[in-house]
């Protein structure tokens, strides 16, 4: 059975996802960037509070789902030009230095919609085995 939650961003219900998506003991979050609850991006706010608000957001959606920052395996962010990553590292290191999930961060020409630096997306699980 999944099981699915939206947190009302305005893109969500246009181009039909949803903000994650839990299978079993496995979260799976979106894409998800700093944005308004109208969906527009937060263009105002530099890297590292575009990717503290992404992140924020993201774990928002785990914790739902019944997971939380210590369970987080894996986290993908992804940075428009113009995005420091220098900026992205510190707003990382500052919410999971002691949960060290895997991650791959890369640039990427543009991210939808315009304005938006960063764009990040979670794994998690509810339950770890020992």
């Amino acid at each position: 059975m999944l099981e699915r939650i939206q947190d009302g961003g305005g893109f969500e219900e246009k181009a039909g996802y949803c903000r994650a998506v839990k299978a079993g003991a496995t979260i799976s979050v979106s894409g998800t960037i700093a944005s308004a609850p109208e969906g527009v991006a937060l263009a105002d706010l530099d890297t590292y509070e575009q990717t503290a608000a992404g992140l924020r957001r993201s774990l928002e959606a785990v914790r739902e789902l019944g997971g939380a920052v210590e369970t987080v395996t894996r986290t993908r962010v992804y940075l428009a030009p113009g995005a420091v990553w220098q900026q992205m590292v510190r707003a990382h290191h500052e919410i999971f230095a002691d949960a060290r999930p895997a991650n791959t961060t890369v640039y990427v020409s543009a991210l939808i919609p315009p304005g938006a630096l960063v764009e990040v997306e979670l794994e998690a699980v509810t339950e770890v085995s020992r």
